[in-house]
């Protein structure tokens, strides 16, 4: 060894202090301890749950004891309001221009996923959709994942790609685990696509949709994009126009918070991610059921930004029944709340920077403690003869979401006529309105089975009518 190499060692040894700050502090390997617990945080998930219960009924019942509980809450409520005005009066972003000709020749490539189970009624269209988008067909490819199919979907799917030569047919074996993140993990290595989409087997998608997302990831920071969905059966029943309403309401929260510096969020249909910001997340979380949830908490904490395309939008089909609704929507809400019992320890150590942590936890609040706090809030009340004392949390909620809901409505139609498009919102907000109460029966029940329960993970399957949708 050199004598410059041992010099090196006797000036550290020299520096003590200098010696402790490195061996407490090393970057490298605090970012790969990092990386190493995103997947980690998934055991114990039921015990979390029943402690999260816990906190959130034991902290009601005590605001119900407590003579200055009920002032508590007010306090709480104006503080949430004061944000609320910053969130309501903050102007979103407009959308970029699309890619111009000329500049199309130097687009970014992408690779579009459809993982499909069973969807012979939908794939064809799709993927002859997706195969005649207006981008240059050397700049993309689409990727068909038969995910074990029982139907007539593979031998479509082996026929189309005979048809496309941009088309690309894989069929996964009767053992292949992880559902949809399995399917899209193991394609994802085949892929070219600078920016990897993803979209569902009963998406309609616009023509113009790659020229339209790719120039917003121009920010070297952009992780992901979402693009704006909206309900294409909307005018069959009740629950697809309160379907719809949900879309405008969920375009709107996504539009606010991202231009308030707060928390964009991935809807699984319509989402791009750029490669490299998969990569570093270490992909598709397979040991969840709601992997755009998921992957939307990691690529924040990864120091990433989701953006969202508001037009144009894309279409997919609504489920028609409440029964239908109440299994859908229970996914949803059970993997929306394991992001939360999975990434604790990595959120509440604020990696994510205060303004998005404070949105992070502010919609937590909205979404899913309110919900779960208004049984124990509605017992205490009969028992005690008095009203809920989450009630000013409660109108706070409620306000926000009726003026979200019609100024989403709002901005996703094209007001000719404004008074009567104003006219026509309202009553779809009323009634979306009505229609949102069916959250509070899932989210309570959902929160309560995964405390004493371990629900088995699975791909869940929604039923597509495709030529039955106008």
């Amino acid at each position: 060894m050199s004598d410059n190499s041992w010099s090196e060692i006797d000036h550290s040894d020299i520096d003590p202090l200098a010696s402790l700050l490195v061996d407490l502090y090393d970057p490298e390997a605090e970012e790969e301890e990092f990386r190493s617990d995103f997947f980690k945080g998934m055991e114990g998930r039921r015990g979390k749950a029943a402690m999260m219960l816990s906190i959130i009924w034991g902290s009601v019942i005590t605001l119900h004891l407590i003579p200055w509980g009920y002032g508590l809450i007010v306090v709480f409520a104006g503080l949430l309001a004061l944000s609320a005005s910053r969130f309501i009066f903050a102007k979103p972003n407009r959308d970029p221009e699309p890619v111009s000709e000329d500049a199309l020749a130097t687009a970014p490539t992408v690779s579009i996923l459809v993982a499909a189970k069973n969807e012979e009624t939908v794939i064809a269209q799709l993927a002859q959709s997706l195969c005649n988008l207006d981008y240059p067909t050397d700049r993309y490819e689409v990727w068909l994942i038969d995910d074990n199919s029982t139907d007539n979907t593979p031998a479509i799917l082996k026929q189309l790609s005979q048809q496309y030569p941009q088309l690309h047919f894989v069929c996964r074996s009767s053992g292949a685990t992880g559902g949809k993140s399995g399917a899209l993990n193991q394609v994802l290595p085949l892929t070219k696509g600078e920016l990897i989409a993803v979209f569902d087997a009963d998406a309609k998608v616009p023509k113009d949709i790659l020229r339209r997302v790719t120039p917003l990831f121009r920010e070297e920071n952009m992780g992901a994009v979402q693009v704006r969905k909206t309900i294409a059966n909307a005018d069959e029943n009740f629950w697809t126009k309160g379907q719809n309403a949900e879309m405008a309401l969920d375009s709107y929260f996504q539009q606010q918070r991202i231009v308030t510096g707060g928390i964009g969020e991935l809807r699984g249909n319509g989402q791009f991610a750029r490669r490299s910001a998969l990569k570093s997340c270490g992909g598709w979380n397979e040991g969840t059921i709601t992997d755009d949830l998921d992957l939307t908490i990691r690529l924040h904490l990864d120091n990433w930004n989701i953006g969202f395309l508001q037009h144009p939008a894309v279409e997919e089909e609504g489920v028609t029944t409440a029964v239908s609704l109440w299994h859908q929507r229970s996914r949803w809400a059970e993997g929306g709340y394991q992001r939360y019992l999975d990434y604790w320890r990595l959120l509440t150590s604020n990696r994510l920077g205060w303004v998005k942590s404070i949105d992070l936890f502010s919609f937590i609040i909205i979404q899913y403690i309110l919900p779960t706090a208004a049984i124990p809030d509605t017992l205490m009340s009969i028992i005690f003869s008095r009203p809920p004392v989450l009630m000013p949390l409660s109108a706070l909620l409620f306000t926000l979401t009726f003026w979200a809901m019609l100024t989403g409505l709002n901005r996703t139609q094209d007001q000719k006529n404004k008074f009567f498009s104003l006219l026509i919102n309202l009553k779809d907000t009323l009634r979306g309105i009505i229609y949102m109460l069916h959250w509070l029966l899932v989210m309570s029940s959902t929160t309560a089975r995964m405390s004493v329960r371990k629900k088995r993970l699975k791909w869940v399957k929604t039923s597509h009518v495709g030529s039955l949708v106008k």
